[in-house]
């Protein structure tokens, strides 16, 4: 810390390095996170495809299919609205890099017209072991949809991911760029023709929103991708959109779609002027100030939603924030909660308060963010960090080996998740470090992926005030 200023580009570096600690298949010689190894090297043989690649989502070794695909689309809207930033800290390839990762895997998981994988491993199996993913022997059973086991948020937020991340390649690689387009129109058109809620995620990623948020999620950022009055059309005519939400996560798109399409309205696309008054909801919602505010904030500022990793709340509504700041600047406007106006230094102020709040200005003077200053939870929750690495011990470590030696363990993980954040403290400010609170030290790449575009922005905030540069 410099004058009184965190360390952002560090944060930013370390956020997006552990989003490698979380790749699945084999891995590059750029490989940054030595500690990991190659691992689930046949996924997909079972029925004779390639499904080899992708993200675990989180400290287990399953490849769920719709958090990942929020994961993409996220870092995906970081990379577009702070590419400028990310390009002066150094970290746009790394970006692109992890945002590939996710593409390619889901390229091949839709590569048959009118399906998708969108799991491989079984949940209940794996989560009764506790091995490193190079030793996984769980079964990595395979889950599809297609037209006659529809799957719709997951078709539609797979479309989302591959269309914003068309836009991020459009520059550097047009045909992969245009490779990501074609395949999003048809996952959409997929998603819409056959409607159905998928719940084979469940009990861990349970869609309980519905699967209209993603569709109208989805033709937005096609909309973004080709400007197509077809997916403007399709916008206009869904009411749904007008909804007044106070939560952005990979279950819930609404707000994201609205502020996406305010963006929009801001570049002077007028048909979409209506939901500048829904997303300006949603922000009014969050600012602590707002008269109309409907979101807990623990006593040390922190904003709180839900029991069960809260800080993936912080940080999607801050990259929300955090864009919305952005178009109330550039287009000299404020925002009116009840009758008290903000301007765009005040909601960026808010989201400051919550990136510092997880850096380490909190009650407990504690960094959430693994490896980030000399105190930070030591005992994520987490297989691959908290058992000996593959490298060091070759040897195979078995399931049950793996609770009693590792999982039981009261000490330090042995191979640091350098820039994982966990789920943070409760509605009070308590967080005990312990490997066996999932809900407290588990981190997830759905709570990294919007952070990398806010950590881009308060960097490039700082570095221009010459605070820390």
């Amino acid at each position: 810390m410099l004058h009184g200023e965190y360390d952002y580009k560090e944060a930013l570096s370390k956020s997006i390095l552990f989003l490698e600690a979380q790749r699945s298949g084999k891995l590059p010689k750029s490989q940054r996170v030595k500690w990991r190894g190659d691992s689930a090297l046949t996924d997909g043989q079972l029925n004779g495809v390639d499904l080899v690649g992708g993200y675990y989502d989180a400290g287990d070794n399953v490849k769920y299919g719709l958090p990942m695909a929020f994961t993409i689309t996220t870092l995906a809207w970081g990379a577009l609205q702070y590419q400028k930033e990310l390009k002066a800290a150094g970290e746009i390839q790394n970006v692109r890099d992890a945002i590939r990762w996710g593409t390619d895997y889901f390229l091949k998981a839709s590569a048959t017209p009118n399906q998708i994988w969108v799991q491989v491993g079984d949940p209940q199996a794996d989560h009764s072991c506790w091995e490193r993913p190079e030793d996984m022997d769980t079964p990595r059973t395979l889950y599809k949809i297609d037209k006659d086991t529809p799957g719709t948020e997951i078709a539609a937020e797979t479309a989302a991911a591959l269309a914003a991340s068309s836009i991020v390649f459009r520059g550097s690689d047009p045909h992969y760029s245009h490779l990501l387009l074609q395949r999003s129109k048809s996952l959409f058109s997929f998603a819409n023709q056959y409607n159905g809620s998928y719940q084979g995620e469940c009990p861990f990623y349970c869609s309980y929103s519905g699967y209209m948020d993603e569709l109208l999620w989805a033709a937005s950022w096609l909309y973004k991708a080709t400007r197509s009055a077809n997916y403007s059309d399709y916008i206009k005519a869904q009411s749904s959109l007008n909804a007044y939400v106070t939560e952005f996560s990979w279950d819930l798109k609404y707000a994201g779609a609205q502020v996406l399409l305010t963006s929009l309205y801001f570049q002077g696309d007028s048909q979409f002027s209506g939901y500048r008054s829904y997303a300006e909801s949603f922000i009014c919602s969050v600012l602590p100030q707002s008269p109309i505010r409907s979101i807990h904030r623990t006593p040390g500022g922190l904003m709180y939603i839900r029991d069960g990793v809260n800080s993936q709340y912080v940080t999607s509504a801050s990259l929300l924030l955090s864009v919305y700041s952005d178009l109330l600047y550039a287009n000299n406007q404020t925002i009116t909660c009840g009758n008290v106006q903000f301007n765009e230094s005040h909601v960026m102020n808010f989201v400051k308060i919550q990136a510092d709040y997880l850096l380490g200005r909190n009650p407990l003077n504690i960094s959430y963010m693994v490896g980030y200053s000399n105190n930070y939870p030591e005992q994520a929750h987490h297989r691959g960090s908290s058992i000996v690495s593959i490298h060091q011990h070759p040897q195979k470590i078995s399931c049950g080996d793996g609770f009693s030696d590792w999982f039981n363990r009261n000490a330090s993980n042995p191979n640091l998740l350098t820039g994982a954040v966990v789920g943070g403290p409760d509605r009070n400010d308590h967080f005990t470090d312990i490997r066996s609170q999932y809900t407290m030290v588990e981190p997830t790449t759905y709570i990294n992926s919007p952070l990398v575009g806010v950590l881009a922005k308060l960097y490039s905030v700082t570095c221009k005030k010459k605070l820390l540069c």
